[in-house]
């Protein structure tokens, strides 16, 4: 009898793993429980010219805004700038699973990114897996670095190897359960070449640069971290910062979006951050998009023309409401 129980119990826990294996292959999968995919790091090095210098300078401060993520902000000054005397050196990021962190990307040698090889710079900023070879938590937008072309790439490390180290001993972040698992399977080797864009192509122009300004990731609704399908570019991510809660514009070709944006007006918009008489709250972070060039904004605003008009009412200056769409609270949700 006892033997007969023995081999009812070993049948039901094979079972039992056989059910719980397969269910984990088909939902989730294996990534959160073996770590993220990565490659070994190689020996290149970025050659330092004046000219990528330039192009790295011009991408970090004005196009994705990585100062703005990684510094702390002076939110007493119009636009919230970075504080030029901690710039790159790290920050709390509000909000997210966790407590969340912006690592010092000085090149303190100590604090900051000094002591990384330029290959262990590159990898972190297109496949998010830092110098350790752990995962970075995707707000850090490496998903869509993976489109920066292999000479920005260059540029950028060059770049960030030559501006001050400031010594700011930033704490790692730390993810809840289970995201701290999932997120794993967000990062991506690069092993093949990634060519520049055709600029000669305005919307192939504007979509590399709106992806480079990671427009869509603010500017699209979420619901449990997830972009809302539908949604995409539509407004409705709410921000608390320390100038005030507001939420995300419709910035797709919908009236209820910027149908009635020419290029005048939104250079101007972007350039000074006022539509009309009215500010931008300085989340958009037009203290640093302001400085782009001409060209690289009109080529911004071809491409967001190409987008799927999507009618999500947003106005920030109006009392927040339930929204059906986004399922969020903002100005005239209850419109939608």
């Amino acid at each position: 009898m006892r033997s007969r129980v023995r081999k009812i119990l070993a049948l039901g826990f094979l079972l039992l793993l056989v059910l719980l294996t397969l269910g984990i292959t088909l939902t989730i999968g294996w990534r959160p429980f073996i770590g993220p995919r990565t490659r070994p790091l190689t020996n290149r090095v970025f050659e330092s010219t004046p000219a990528r210098l330039e192009r790295g300078e011009y991408l970090v401060d004005n196009v994705m805004g990585c100062f703005f993520c990684h510094s702390e902000r002076d939110w007493k000054a119009p636009g919230a700038p970075p504080i030029a005397a901690r710039k790159g050196s790290g920050a709390p990021f509000p909000g997210g699973p966790g407590k969340l962190f912006a690592g010092n990307i000085t090149p303190d040698r100590e604090t900051g990114i000094g002591s990384w090889s330029d290959d262990a710079i590159a990898r972190a900023i297109r496949e998010g897996i830092d110098n350790e070879g752990k995962t970075l938590f995707p707000i850090m937008p490496y998903q869509n670095y993976r489109s920066l072309s292999d000479e920005d790439l260059a540029s950028l490390v060059v770049y960030l190897k030559s501006i001050p180290a400031v010594r700011n001993e930033v704490p790692r972040s730390a993810i809840i359960f289970p995201v701290n698992r999932l997120m794993h399977d967000a990062p991506q080797p690069i092993t093949e070449a990634v060519p520049s864009p055709d600029i000669s192509n305005p919307i192939d122009h504007g979509r590399y640069v709106t992806t480079m300004a990671s427009c869509t990731d603010c500017h699209t609704p979420r619901i449990q971290g997830q972009p809302i399908a539908g949604l995409e570019f539509a407004g409705g991510f709410p921000f608390d910062e320390p100038s005030g809660p507001v939420t995300s514009a419709n910035i797709t070709p919908d009236p209820s979006g910027i149908s009635y944006y020419d290029e005048k007006m939104f250079l101007t918009v972007i350039h000074t951050g006022q539509v009309g008489a009215r500010k931008l709250n300085p989340t958009m972070p037009f203290a640093g998009y302001g400085r782009m060039k001409d060209e690289d904004l009109k080529a911004m605003l071809a491409y967001l023309r190409t987008l799927t008009p999507v009618s999500h009412r947003v106005d920030n200056t109006e009392p927040p409401t339930p929204c059906k769409l986004c399922k969020g609270k903002h100005g005239l949700g209850d419109k939608n």
